[in-house]
């Protein structure tokens, strides 16, 4: 596998992830055909109406991007996909996958509006809002509510009020779960030295702090990794 390329392989999907430099797709593109080689060596079948390709580029002078091709059919150019039940847009903006959360978690609240009426003990409803809705409120939540912007942080955090309402409890707000689930996963990293991240969690010489990530763009600063330096150096 060519080091500018990555393979993240999840059950029975699979992702192939090329950065390419200078306009050289060359690696990127041998790397799909020796996937779709390796493919048919090992009897595996390749649905070519289900691959989806996505470009992420953020240059003022945007070139057409020629379609990948499989067993002689081209792969469709889309403008999003979902990955892992996250909804991931060309232009990394998170609007789209808020605003599906949003509605799966408002179809949840009418159900713990059932359960309110029973009646139910508020332990309990506690125990149905956590399993129900702020597990799909916090589904990968490192991964985009960071860059998410201020009126799709507010629409979360409305479904977390409606439910403290119904139950009758204070709940965590959507930015305290967000910035437990960065301290937790932060804190594995730098526990696991065999994790690929591990080395971007440096100590500086006072052995107290760790080295900040340089970025030039608001989009990486408010990522995951440079966002979970800060909290833990100011914890």
């Amino acid at each position: 596998m060519h080091s500018s390329n990555h393979i993240i392989k999840f059950a029975d999907d699979t992702t192939v992830v090329g950065l390419i430099n200078k306009d050289n797709e060359s690696a990127y593109r041998e790397e799909v055909r020796e996937l779709v080689s390796w493919c048919k060596v090992n009897n595996l079948y390749l649905n070519v109406d289900k691959t989806k390709e996505m470009v992420v580029d953020f240059r003022r002078a945007r070139r057409d991007h020629s379609p990948l091709a499989i067993n002689g059919s081209s792969v469709e150019i889309v403008k999003n996909i979902k990955f892992l039940g996250v909804h991931i847009v060309e232009n990394l903006t998170w609007t789209l996958n808020t605003s599906s959360i949003t509605k799966r978690a408002q179809q949840r609240l009418y159900f713990l509006r059932k359960l309110r009426k029973a009646p139910l003990l508020s332990p309990i409803l506690t125990t149905f809002y956590r399993g129900t809705v702020e597990s799909i409120l916090s589904s990968c939540i490192i991964t985009w509510f960071g860059n998410c912007t201020v009126f799709d942080r507010k629409t979360l955090q409305r479904i977390v009020r409606t439910a403290e309402k119904i139950i009758g409890v204070s709940l965590p707000s959507i930015m305290n779960i967000y910035i437990t689930r960065c301290i937790r996963k932060a804190t594995n990293i730098v526990k696991d030295p065999t994790h690929p991240s591990h080395e971007l969690f440096t100590l500086l010489p006072s052995g107290r702090r760790y080295r900040s990530i340089q970025s030039r763009t608001s989009r990486l600063y408010n990522s995951f990794f440079p966002e979970a330096i800060r909290l833990l150096n100011s914890g």
